[in-house]
């Protein structure tokens, strides 16, 4: 029994989708009643637990003996994370895959503080642990779809080049480390086959979508300001500016092999990106 957390997620619902699609035997691990129930009534393996209440997690990790690790991102996720390792070891649970962040060990932002005490407690767990470390994810500009159709998109400035990756290339590695023999202390940094800045993304999507897209840079005010008027949480605003201010003159740039030594395949292009959604964009 492989479990996965944050299994209502985009990443979580990725891995579970690779590790049903390859007839592992796998159950869901959801923050969400109702998406719970949802996935029971259609005939999986789901329970509900919530990392905050560690009461919870007894029964939801019951039988499991592999453990995908993915905490919502909170002020409080270090310790969710660490009652989650806690109830695992308990339950006998040996083998824990964890989707960290990029340079976590660098501690260069929020993010990365919040990710690397967890890092360094399965270090000293005796579990089996990987760690993957992808970098920004591509489909974080679907929730800027909107603004792309209408033909910009905004971010705190920045010209630096970032290998942005695909979420379904993290879960595709990720169902791989969970079911093939090795990756015990392995770290794997994930990336798509290319850097690109802001700027060299907004051409692909105008070639692709046949319409101009441009990219607008703004003052940390302004995307701060912006994102507190689009609903984001404070802590969540600040951690995201400090991750845009780490990686400014670069540090996001390195491009891995990771997706294709691990799974044979080469890693999603951020024009393929753009064309598997195109639908969204348009």
């Amino acid at each position: 029994m492989i479990l996965v957390t944050g299994a209502g997620g985009q990443v979580g619902s990725a891995v579970l989708a690779e590790l049903r699609a390859a007839g592992q035997q796998v159950r869901g691990v959801y923050h969400s009643p109702a998406k719970a129930g949802q996935a029971r009534a259609a005939g999986q393996d789901a329970v509900t637990a919530d990392f905050s209440e560690p009461g919870t997690l007894p029964a939801a990790f019951a039988g499991g003996r592999a453990m995908f690790l993915l905490g919502a991102m909170s002020q409080q996720q270090t310790v969710h994370e660490l009652n989650a390792v806690g109830a695992a070891q308990a339950a006998g649970i040996t083998r824990i895959v964890k989707l960290s962040v990029w340079r976590a060990p660098d501690e260069l932002t929020p993010v990365a503080w919040l990710h690397r005490p967890v890092e360094q407690a399965l270090e000293a767990s005796g579990v089996r642990w990987t760690f993957l470390r992808p970098n920004f994810y591509m489909q974080n500009f679907l929730r800027q779809a909107a603004q792309i159709t209408a033909g910009s998109f905004s971010q705190p400035a920045s010209s630096a080049p970032i290998s942005f990756a695909d979420v379904r290339d993290v879960a595709r590695v990720a169902a791989h480390v969970l079911t093939s023999p090795g990756h015990g202390g392995a770290i794997y940094d994930i990336t798509g086959p290319e850097a690109l800045s802001y700027d060299q993304a907004a051409g692909i999507f105008a070639r692709v979508l046949g319409r101009p897209v441009r990219f607008t840079g703004l003052t940390d005010e302004e995307a701060r300001a912006g994102m507190l008027r689009g609903g984001l949480p404070s802590f969540h605003v600040d951690s995201l500016l400090e991750v845009s201010r780490a990686y400014r003159d670069g540090g996001a740039e390195t491009v891995t092999s990771t997706v294709r030594d691990l799974t044979g395949r080469s890693p999603v292009s951020f024009e393929q990106f753009v064309r598997d959604h195109r639908a969204v964009f348009a």
